[in-house]
This record gives structure tokens, C-alpha cells and sequence, in this order.
């Protein structure tokens, strides 16, 4: 099919997916400039601020990509164009129309071809210092495995390879192995045993005489996920002012309510979390005290309707807060089948846009780590976080007594433009009644 016969175009622009998104980066087109995609179909994946999504495409027809992936653009700029035309033929036929043009490269360019792609010596990722010393040894850098950032080639990777290149050179096992080792180049050195091979003491003097250089790790560049953690945390603490509360509960009739409550529950193959716990504690608290539930927009201050409460979590990507929606509403079995759920997902780096955003609220539970109090950083653009230290005996004491009790920390740091001292300390102590006092949750709404 001719391109004449795609009658109109449509644009494809960087969707803004929050209130907070001011930007976002193409992780991968799933079609090739110049193919056929369908309407609804997944077109690309981007990256911002709370997880990678898929895009589906807007409109059927030839896709022409404007934007390559790993560039961060601004919401609603144009990353490519959908020609859609008028006239009906099958897809299968359109897609083989217009498969894009061989690319026809220079033939005096110097080309390394790696697995099937064909890139010239220039697109290889390798440091100057290395290059220069590629270039002159002639060697092949298809099979080279660099050990520098990203899998950059460095000077140390040669050495190996250059072996391999210059076979001739006659040296004996340790040499060989002590030149890998240290860098040295074997066809550099003089030999001075039996027909000229290279021993030990060679390697050694060549070593001595002339020192290998070392090249400083090139900076890596934050990845996009870590970059948006950076700049979100980071205006997090410049642009809010943060108060910080903290108390102690003593845990130790909550720590037993939920091993009574998994008592039950384990005919149902469920197993209730301490997280569980508090996500629907602190639901009930923040029900009860509206004024923490609320988020301050370029628009105004906006007080949310519903209670979603977030949980971080430590993910290889980096911190991720999956989030539970209308925790105030939901029973603990309900809450910890929704978390179990939503953690996977997030673990698996296969997060809906759902699942990570439109949280009011967030918790952070550090006590895995043994760690007993610290002072989060509030999650824009919220009004207050929950920190969790860890259950632990400790002597306290009560009635006149000293016992041992299991006590856990409790800081809550707020944003004090939204919410008093008094306030946040009112909602913090509510928070430490429910965990000091389980029969207080009989009286909550089923």
C-alpha cells in the first residue's frame, strides 16, 4: 500500500497519568517505525514517578516514532504519529507494505556486528583509552564483554582478548595468568627464556616499568525510577515543613491478637500481617480524624473522600508504595488479600497504575531491619506518613512495676502548612490506643 493512501494522522503524546506527573520516559516501542498497530493494542512503555506501564495506541494504523526510548520528555509532548487511512484491506497485508526501508550504510564505515545488529566501531560502548588501544591492536570487539559501567569496554578488558589476538607470542602459563591479571599487554613484552618466551619475572619488570593505567568509574546515571525518588523526596524535604511526632506503644496484647486471629483464620490457609494490622488501625483512626486525610495540589487544599492507605515497599527497582483503597471499609482478611495481591504485582515490576497511586496516607515499616524509630519522609503530595520501628522486649514500667513488655515505635512526620502539632499528636495517640488496646476493634463497623 502506498503512503499516499494514509489519509490523516494522529498524534501519540506522553500521557499524563497524575496530578504530580510533569514528566516521563519511553522504556521500550513494542513496534518498529513504519508497522501496522491496531487500536487498543500495547504500543509502548514508559517510566515515571510510580512504576513502568504499557501504553495502548490510540488509533489503528502506521506507527511513525518520534521519540526513542531513554529520553525523558515533558506530559503531552508528541513521541509518534498513527497514519491512519480511509480505504480496507487486511492488516496482515498492510503490515507488509509497509515494513520500513533497509538502512544503507556507508560501506567504508568501520561496522562490529553484535548478535544480529550490525553497529559501527563508533556505537560500541567502550572508553576513549580503550578505543584508541582497539583500534591499534585491530581487534574484534564483537565478543568482548566489557566490566565497566552499564557494560562499557575498558583498557583491562583488552588484554584478554589481545591475548587471544596475538597468539604467537610464546609465554608460559603463570605469565599468561599474571599478565590477564594486571593488564599487561604480552605482545609488549620481551621475553627472555628458551626462544624468546615470556616468563614470570618478565610480566613483573613490564609491570614495574611501565604502570598500567587506571580509569576512574565513569559516573552512572540515576535510573529513571531512582531519579524520580530523588527529585520527589527531595522536594519532599525543601518545598514542605516537616514536624515530626513520636511515642511508644506497648505491643504486646496486639502481638497476641494476631496470633489469635491467625489461629482462626488457618482454616483458611490465611495468615494475617502485622502490616495488615496497622494499614486497617490507622484507616480507623484516619475515619475518625479527617483533618490528616488530605493533600495540598497547586490547585488548593484537597480533602479526600475515600482512605487509601499506601505501604513501602523495598523493591530491586527501588521504593515503591503499592496502596490499599478504602482500607477503612475493608475487614483484615480482606486488606491482606488485596496486599498480597498488590506487593506481587509490585515485586514483579507488573504494577497496574492503580495499585500505585491515589494513596492519602502512607506507612513505613522499618521494624524487619531491627531498626526502632526514624523519621520518614513525608510522599508527596500527602500530608503525613506513618514510620513503624520493630516489636521488642524491653523492661518498663507499669503500675509501679518493672516488666518486660513488647514495645514498638511510632513517628509520624507531617507536613505543619496541612496539619497542627496538637492534631497530628491527637491522631498518633489514637493510632497507639489501637494497637495498646484490641478490644477497641469490636466497636468498628463490620
Amino acid at each position: 500500500m502506498s503512503d499516499q493512501e494514509f489519509t490523516s494522522s494522529y498524534q501519540v503524546v506522553m500521557p499524563r497519568l497524575g496530578l504530580t506527573m510533569v514528566e516521563g520516559k519511553i522504556i521500550e516501542w513494542y513496534k518498529k517505525d513504519g508497522e501496522w498497530v491496531d487500536k487498543g493494542e500495547p504500543l509502548f512503555s514508559i517510566e515515571n514517578e510510580k512504576a513502568t506501564l504499557d501504553i495502548e495506541s490510540p488509533a489503528s494504523g502506521k506507527l511513525e516514532i518520534q521519540i526513542e526510548p531513554d529520553i525523558v520528555v515533558p506530559i503531552l509532548s508528541p513521541v509518534g504519529l498513527i497514519h491512519t487511512r480511509e480505504k480496507s484491506s487486511s492488516h496482515h497485508a498492510v503490515h507488509k507494505e509497509v515494513q520500513p526501508s533497509a538502512v544503507v550504510a556507508d560501506s567504508t564505515a568501520e561496522k562490529i556486528t553484535v548478535g544480529e545488529t550490525t553497529k559501527s566501531f563508533d556505537q560500541i560502548r567502550i572508553s576513549p583509552r580503550a578505543r584508541k588501544a582497539a583500534r591499534e591492536a585491530g581487534l574484534d570487539l564483537s565478543q568482548v564483554s566489557g566490566s565497566g559501567i552499564r557494560g562499557m569496554i575498558v583498557t583491562v578488558d583488552l588484554p584478554a582478548k589481545a591475548a587471544q589476538e596475538f597468539h604467537a607470542v610464546k609465554a608460559t602459563p603463570i605469565a599468561r595468568k599474571m599478565a590477564a591479571e594486571t593488564g599487561v599487554d604480552l605482545a609488549g613484552v620481551t621475553g627472555t627464556g628458551p626462544r624468546g618466551m615470556v616468563r614470570k619475572e618478565d610480566v613483573e619488570k613490564c609491570r614495574q616499568s611501565v604502570p598500567v593505567p587506571v580509569e576512574p568509574a565513569a559516573p552512572e546515571p540515576l535510573s529513571g525510577l531512582r531519579k524520580v525518588i530523588a527529585d520527589r523526596l527531595g522536594k519532599s524535604w525543601n518545598e514542605r515543613p516537616q514536624a515530626n511526632l513520636t511515642t511508644e506503644a506497648d505491643a504486646s496484647l496486639f502481638v497476641k491478637a494476631r496470633m489469635q486471629i491467625n489461629q482462626e483464620l488457618s482454616k483458611k490457609e490465611i495468615k494475617i500481617s502485622y502490616n495488615t494490622l496497622l494499614i486497617k488501625l490507622v484507616a480507623q483512626a484516619i475515619s475518625e480524624h479527617p483533618y490528616i486525610n488530605v493533600s495540598l495540589l497547586p490547585e488548593g487544599l484537597q480533602q479526600h473522600n475515600q482512605v487509601n492507605v499506601g505501604l513501602a515497599v523495598d523493591t530491586p527497582r527501588g521504593l515503591m508504595v503499592p496502596v490499599v483503597r478504602d482500607a477503612d471499609h475493608k475487614n483484615f482478611e480482606c486488606i491482606q488479600q488485596d496486599l498480597d495481591a498488590i506487593i506481587q504485582r509490585t515485586l514483579a515490576g507488573t504494577a497496574t497504575w492503580d495499585d500505585v497511586t491515589g494513596g492519602t496516607f502512607t506507612i513505613t515499616n522499618l521494624g524487619a531491619f531491627e531498626i526502632d524509630a526514624f523519621t520518614p519522609l513525608i510522599n508527596p503530595p500527602e500530608s503525613a506518613i506513618l514510620g513503624i520501628g520493630r516489636i521488642h522486649e524491653k523492661p518498663v514500667v507499669v503500675d509501679g512495676q518493672i516488666v518486660v513488655r513488647e514495645m514498638m515505635s511510632l513517628s509520624i512526620s507531617f507536613d505543619h502548612r496541612l496539619v497542627d502539632g496538637a492534631p497530628a499528636a491527637r491522631f498518633l495517640q489514637r493510632v497507639k490506643q489501637f494497637i495498646e488496646q484490641p478490644f477497641l476493634w469490636s466497636l468498628w463497623e463490620k
